[in-house]
């Protein structure tokens, strides 16, 4: 029963983060793959303000349906491979948070990234065009498809090195920073200012992990952008990070940063506070527990309310 509870309250966590944070997903990754010969925007506000002008406020969503069908299996995996790898540790030590969110984070990575790579390729099709005149994709899952068809396995999968530095340490800085901010701000379910704190506990968690990986995520959204045009224009991983810094210079490593973390509070904030109160409301029911603290290591929960991440961060 606690596990499907998870189960259910991650799935609809994740949902609401998704639904809050897509649209400045897209800002981010337009500014980041956009050329630095010719530009199309001045910053995030002027991205922001073109796409809803050019292409309405569906614009900012597209490739929303990728991240939606990702949910499911992203947050079984995250709370399966964190409950139990905490278990095996033993103790609830800030270490420990750290070592099974890095575990759950590497091994997530297999459903992220060819998710994130039907989002990237559906957020820049018909880039700049209300109306796209000619589809190549229909939706996320044909996006797939046809890469599948086209490039195979390898195809669906680019950008997999990438993700998985990015997301192995990413979730564990994430558990990390959530389990020591609500062990300092102690969030009692009887405490007024709980749901503040699990808003601000999960946002900042959320912060804190894109800043200690974004420049990855820069490679990994270019690697995963290249093809889009017709022809490729990067041989690898080293050889993307030399093109970039030739071009560009360090500041490549910072594009989109802005959007990333308006987007990163927010969504994460939202995941969290939705979570948490799900689960509480729940077992609540069931005479359970119902405190929002990090559960001990030895507890027969699935998963606490500290682990209910999102994928993407």
């Amino acid at each position: 029963m606690d596990f499907t509870l998870d189960f259910a309250a991650g799935c609809i966590g994740g949902a609401a983060g998704v639904l809050v944070g897509h649209p400045f997903d897209t800002v981010k990754v337009r500014l980041q793959v956009q050329s630095v010969d010719r530009p199309l925007y001045r910053g995030t506000y002027h991205c922001f303000q073109s796409i809803v002008r050019q292409e309405s406020m569906t614009g900012l969503y597209k490739g929303i349906g990728s991240p939606m069908m990702g949910l499911t299996f992203i947050n079984a995996i995250v709370f399966g491979v964190q409950g139990n790898a905490m278990r095996r540790l033993g103790h609830d030590t800030p270490l420990n948070q750290f070592l099974a969110g890095a575990s759950a984070g590497a091994l997530q990575s297999i459903i992220c990234c060819p998710m994130e790579l039907a989002k990237t390729r559906m957020q820049l099709q018909g880039l700049g065009e209300r109306k796209s005149k000619q589809k190549l994709y229909k939706n996320s899952l044909d996006c797939l498809v046809r890469i599948y068809r086209k490039e195979g396995f390898c195809g669906i999968n680019r950008g997999m090195v990438t993700t998985l530095v990015r997301e192995t340490p990413g979730f564990g800085i994430y558990f990390l920073t959530y389990d020591v901010l609500t062990r300092h701000l102690g969030c009692e379910p009887d405490d007024p200012y709980m749901i503040l704190k699990l808003l601000f506990a999960g946002g900042m968690s959320g912060i804190a992990s894109w800043i200690s990986t974004y420049p990855v995520d820069v490679i990994k959204s270019r690697l995963q952008a290249d093809g889009v045009g017709g022809h490729n224009k990067y041989n690898g991983i080293a050889d993307c990070m030399r093109q970039s810094m030739k071009r560009e210079g360090w500041r490549v490593f910072t594009r989109g940063l802005t959007s990333t973390l308006l987007r990163a509070f927010p969504v994460n904030a939202t995941t969290f506070a939705t979570v948490t109160l799900f689960l509480m409301y729940m077992r609540n029911d069931e005479g359970g527990i119902t405190d929002c603290e990090p559960l001990p290591a030895h507890s027969s929960l699935t998963a606490s309310p500290q682990q209910a991440q999102p994928s993407s961060l």
